[in-house]
């Protein structure tokens, strides 16, 4: 059996505004996506890794990453997304050989993941839990509001929340039994677009949060790549990964 990595690449970056799919946006003069994929291939865990990227740029995507460190004991695939965030990930999935039973799922956006976070989400399932995800704290003070602003009560108790990143791991057979109900049911496109952590939760499959890490964070504001270029730059003065 084997672990697959499908990496969603797909979005259009609009709130990103600069002028191409995320995926392919610039930093430090590689794409957020040869960025991510790099990291997925550090950690050393997965034997196939399928880019889900945008429509006609597969053999881009391909030629990108296939140099990588790492890529030449990988089984690489690209494939065109969806409509939504769901149905890009149900494309990547589909794209799995059978004998893959250990899936992580990871986001683009999230280029600067250490792939210690990687290992340490497939390590978990690997011990037995069928969904996991990393997470870290909160350290904002929180509260949830009306439509029009108003809270409903007070502060949330910070101590109980967690900031949930990607990659998120399954037991294939759960991740894929979640994405087929959220089709069953017509769930809506804003419900299923947040995480598949979530859909696994709907049919009551308990999910497991190991310690995230605060370089995973994603990329989807102007302010977000310039914190991203900061980091690879404390980074590389640091002799880390670049």
């Amino acid at each position: 059996m084997s672990t697959g990595c499908v990496l969603v690449a797909a979005g259009s970056g609009t709130r990103l505004a600069a002028g191409s799919p995320k995926a392919f946006v610039v930093l430090d003069g590689r794409p957020l996506l040869v960025h991510a994929a790099e990291r997925v291939l550090r950690a050393g865990v997965c034997e196939q890794l399928v880019l889900v990227v945008p429509d006609g740029r597969q053999d881009e995507s391909t030629a990108l990453v296939s140099g990588l460190p790492g890529a030449g004991g990988v089984v690489l695939r690209a494939v065109a997304g969806g409509a939504d965030r769901r149905s890009s990930v149900a494309a990547g999935l589909a794209a799995l050989p059978p004998d893959v039973d250990v899936v992580l799922v990871h986001d683009a956006a999230r280029c600067l993941t250490p792939p210690e976070q990687v290992a340490a989400v497939e390590r978990a399932v690997r011990a037995g839990a069928p969904a996991v995800v990393p997470g870290v704290a909160v350290s904002d003070t929180v509260r949830a509001v009306d439509v029009e602003g108003v809270p409903r009560g007070g502060p949330l108790d910070r101590a109980a929340l967690r900031l949930v990143q990607t990659p998120q791991g399954f037991r294939r057979d759960v991740v894929e039994r979640a994405h087929a109900a959220a089709v069953e049911h017509g769930l809506p496109a804003a419900l299923a677009a947040t995480d598949d952590a979530s859909l696994v939760e709907l049919l009551g499959t308990p999910v497991l949060v190991v310690p995230g890490r605060e370089e995973a964070f994603k990329v989807t504001r102007p302010l977000d790549l310039a914190l991203a270029t900061a980091v690879l730059a404390q980074q590389r003065s640091a002799g880390a990964l670049s």
